[in-house]
């Protein structure tokens, strides 16, 4: 299976609470874009909801359109991401969402890993097959 890893850089960052929750806690929307860069070379319009406690902590799960290079092939695909802030880090899980890959990326099937400290850069780890 090939294994892709990178960086990112979030570029854009717009979120709104839309539910408070009492004493800080609450529920957000978020519409974010990342450039990728290294294994993966595209494009990210990334739109999640996020769950706040009040200490600072989140929850979230969204949906991110990738558009670029992976590997040596062009495409576009969507991948569902979930995860949490724990107030220093933010961990999500990829997974590819069946049948979104186009262009050279038909077929593409995939999970992976990404790691974002507080601040605009992280990493990412991400294994795939090209069907």
């Amino acid at each position: 299976m090939p294994h892709a890893e990178g960086t990112f850089q979030v570029t854009s960052w717009d979120e709104n609470t839309y539910q408070g929750l009492g004493d800080g806690a609450k529920l957000t929307r978020a519409s974010i874009k990342q450039d990728y860069s290294g294994d993966l070379d595209a494009k990210a319009r990334w739109d999640a909801v996020m769950c706040y406690s009040r200490d600072g902590t989140a929850i979230y799960a969204g949906f991110s359109f990738m558009e670029g290079r992976l590997g040596d092939r062009e495409g576009s695909f969507v991948l569902r991401a979930d995860g949490a802030y724990d107030g220093k880090e933010a961990h999500s899980t990829w997974s590819v969402v069946p049948g979104s890959g186009t262009g050279g990326l038909d077929g593409l099937s995939g999970e992976g890993v990404a790691v974002a400290p507080h601040g605009p850069n992280g990493t990412f780890t991400f294994d795939y097959e090209l069907g």
